[in-house]
C-alpha cells in the first residue's frame, strides 16, 4: 500500500491556505495524483497537511527518554495519534552515557506507522544554573567541561540548546554549526548584546520562549525582548496554556508572526497516561515539561491568537522543517516524504499517513487494490 496511494477529495495545505487538491504517493514519496491502479484514501470533508514535526519531545505515554532511552520505539509508536510523524527525541541534562544509549535507540529502523526521528535534541547540559528550571544542577556543565565530539549531525544530533552567555559558549556554537547542528539559546540570562554575538556565531532559535529565561522588562529586555526585536530569529513556543498564558501567547505571536513561531510540545513521561495533569511540575512548583500533545497546541494557537488554521498548522510543519534545514518534509511537494496528517476542519486528528501507509484509523476510508 505504501507504494501506490492517492488521497482524494480533501482540502490540502498549499502554501498558507487550504485548497481542494488530491495528493498522490508513489514509493513513499509525494507525486502524481492519478488513481490508475492505486489505493484510494477518501479525504472528503477533511484537511490534508504534512505530518506534524515536534522538535522537543522528552518522553510521553509513560516513557522517560532521560531514564529509559531504550523505550524510544514505544514513544514513537504513540506520537502519530497526535499527528506527529517526525520528532526530535530530546535529552534533558543527564549523565553522559545516556546520550550514547539514546543515539543507539534512535539509529534503529522505525516500526511501520511510527513517527520517525529527525535527530536528537540535546537540551543541556550547557545551561545557566540560574535558569535551570527542572534540570539537575549537579549535572550542568560549562562549555569547557563538555566533550562535544559526539554532538554532530553525522552522529545523529540535530539540535542543541545552550546558554550562549556562558564563558566559551560562542566557540562551542561555532563548533556545533560546523558539525551541522542547529543551535538554540535556552535556559539563559543572556543580554541582547550577548544574543547578538550568539547570532553572529550561529544561534538561530530560542528554546521555549519565556520559559527558562527572565521575563521581559522595558529596561532589561533580555531574551524575550531580543526575540521580539530580531526579525530573523525563530521562537520555540509551548502553547499549552500553562507554560505561557494564552494572552501572552497572543501578544508574542502577533509580534513575532506565525512564520517565526515554532510550536513544540515539550512532552514528558506523564503525557498520554491516565491521571496526567495539565502540566508536569516538581513538588516545589517548578514546571517540568508538557503534557499537552502537539495537535492540541496547534488548536490552542488558533484559539489564543485568532490566526488561520493554515498558519497554525505551518507552525508545526513548515517552520520546524525550515529550522532543521529539511528539504523533504513540512510541505506538500512532489518528491517530499509521504507523511501526512488528516484533520477535521477544527484540527482534530483523524489519522496519519507515514511513509505512504495510512494508519488503522483511516481503514474505513481506504478502497482499491490491496
Amino acid at each position: 500500500m505504501a507504494g501506490s496511494l492517492v488521497v482524494r477529495g480533501g482540502r490540502a495545505l498549499v502554501g498558507a491556505s487550504w485548497r481542494a487538491a488530491d495528493v498522490g504517493v508513489a514509493g513513499g514519496r509525494l507525486g502524481d495524483a492519478s488513481d490508475a491502479g492505486r489505493v484510494t484514501l477518501d479525504a472528503t470533508g477533511l484537511l490534508v497537511a504534512p505530518g506534524y514535526l515536534d522538535l522537543q519531545v522528552n518522553g510521553g505515554f509513560g516513557v522517560d527518554l532521560a531514564r529509559e532511552p531504550e523505550r524510544l520505539a514505544e514513544l514513537a509508536a504513540c506520537l502519530p495519534a497526535s499527528g506527529v510523524t517526525g520528532f526530535c527525541p530530546t535529552l534533558v541534562t543527564s549523565p553522559h552515557h545516556r546520550l550514547a544509549q539514546l543515539s543507539a535507540a534512535a539509529a534503529r529502523p522505525a516500526e511501520p506507522g511510527a513517527a520517525r526521528s529527525l535527530g536528537l535534541h540535546l537540551e543541556g547540559p550547557v545551561l545557566n544554573p540560574a535558569r535551570k528550571g527542572a534540570h539537575a544542577e549537579h549535572l550542568l556543565r560549562t562549555p569547557a567541561g563538555v566533550d562535544a565530539s559526539a554532538w554532530t549531525k553525522a552522529a545523529g544530533v540535530a539540535l542543541v540548546t545552550l546558554a550562549p552567555e556562558l564563558p566559551g559558549a560562542l566557540d562551542l556554537v561555532r563548533t556545533l554549526r560546523t558539525a551541522g547542528v542547529v543551535v538554540s539559546a535556552g535556559h539563559t540570562e543572556a543580554t541582547p548584546a550577548e544574543l547578538d554575538a550568539a547570532w553572529d556565531a550561529g544561534v538561530r532559535l530560542v528554546t521555549h520562549l519565556c520559559n527558562g529565561m527572565p521575563p521581559f522588562h522595558h529596561r532589561s529586555p533580555g531574551p524575550v525582548g531580543w526575540t521580539l526585536a530580531r526579525a530573523e530569529v525563530t521562537a520555540g513556543l509551548i502553547a499549552d496554556g500553562h507554560h505561557v498564558d494564552p494572552v501572552a501567547v497572543a501578544a508574542l505571536v502577533r509580534a513575532i508572526g506565525p512564520g517565526r513561531t515554532l510550536l513544540v510540545s515539550d512532552l514528558v513521561a506523564p503525557a498520554g497516561t491516565e491521571g496526567a495533569g495539565a502540566v508536569a511540575q516538581r513538588p516545589d512548583g517548578v514546571l517540568a515539561g508538557g503534557t499537552t500533545p502537539l495537535d492540541a497546541c496547534v488548536r490552542n494557537l488558533v484559539a489564543y491568537t485568532g490566526c488561520s488554521t493554515a498558519l497554525a498548522v505551518r507552525s508545526a510543519t513548515a517552520v520546524p522543517a525550515d529550522v532543521l534545514g529539511l528539504r523533504d518534509r513540512g510541505l506538500l511537494r512532489p518528491g517530499y516524504v509521504a507523511d501526512l496528517v488528516l484533520l477535521t476542519e477544527d484540527l482534530y486528528v483523524v489519522g496519519t499517513v507515514v511513509d505512504g501507509a495510512p494508519s488503522p484509523s483511516l481503514a474505513d476510508r481506504v478502497t482499491g487494490p490491496a
